[in-house]
């Protein structure tokens, strides 16, 4: 009574996996019972091709009992035609037991003809079946993957958050307060590089300036031109005080 109880539990436990493996993949469940299928199915095929072949046996041996069964007709009607009676009751006698194998053979080659065409009919009715069943194992396989991404769609779905009104515009504020604070650098910078730069253009124009002087004062003293000749620069005009020194060098220099 123990053991048969242990036995019992040993058997539920075996089931429970079982049935865990089996709930964890129907689909390949269901292709190995197909495969399996398909297995006894070529067997019962290959069964029928071998019964095919001994009713085609039984059909020749009756076609040829038929064939002796007209000799023996034939011969026996030409031997009565011509008066052998002897002869034609030997043939007949034949005769007879060629029509009884003839009969014992066409009532096996019907035993034959319908047991084969029943054992075709089941074939084919389980061929039929076996499409339907791989349709059906297609199709379910293609709805559960179906259903497992739309579950997970919907898994995210749940979990996924996002407000638009709150988050965002904080973010977009923030960006908008960095570009503002660069758009004050770059503004900054240059202001500060306009400075020092009206300065520079009149220590430039100055310097242009002394060296135009620099070289009519040349040409005077190389005879090129004479001092009165030697126009006043217009940068000398703007120079002032110091233009006026210059003309006055020159004439001085002219009357020595």
């Amino acid at each position: 009574m123990i053991l048969q109880k242990f036995w019992s539990a040993f058997v539920a436990q075996i089931n429970k996996v079982a049935n865990l493996f089996w709930e964890a993949d129907p689909i390949a469940q269901m292709r190995y019972e197909y495969d399996l299928a398909v297995a006894q199915l070529k067997e019962g095929r290959t069964g029928l091709e071998q019964y095919r072949g001994l009713v085609e046996r039984v059909t020749r041996q009756v076609a040829a009992n038929r064939s002796h069964v007209q000799k023996l007709e034939a011969e026996t009607k030409a031997y009565l035609k011509a008066g052998d009676r002897t002869t034609a009751a030997k043939f007949a006698l034949e005769l007879q037991k060629a029509k009884q194998e003839l009969a014992a053979n066409e009532g096996q080659l019907q035993m034959h003809e319908t047991a084969y065409g029943n054992n075709l009919k089941k074939i084919q009715h389980a061929n039929s079946k076996l499409i339907e069943l791989r349709e059906k194992i297609q199709k379910y396989d293609a709805e559960l993957k179906m259903s497992a991404a739309e579950a997970e769609i919907a898994k995210l779905s749940e979990s996924f958050d996002v407000n638009l009104t709150t988050d965002f515009g904080e973010i977009e504020s923030v960006i908008q307060q960095k570009i503002d604070q660069n758009r004050g650098k770059v503004r900054v910078a240059a202001d500060l590089s306009q400075k020092g730069i009206a300065e520079i253009e009149a220590e430039e124009r100055m310097q242009g300036m002394l060296a135009e002087q620099a070289l009519s004062d040349f040409e005077v003293e190389l005879g090129l031109k004479s001092p009165d000749t030697a126009p006043m620069s217009k940068a000398a005009k703007d120079l002032g005080p110091a233009v006026e020194n210059a003309d006055v060098k020159a004439t001085d220099t002219q009357t020595s």
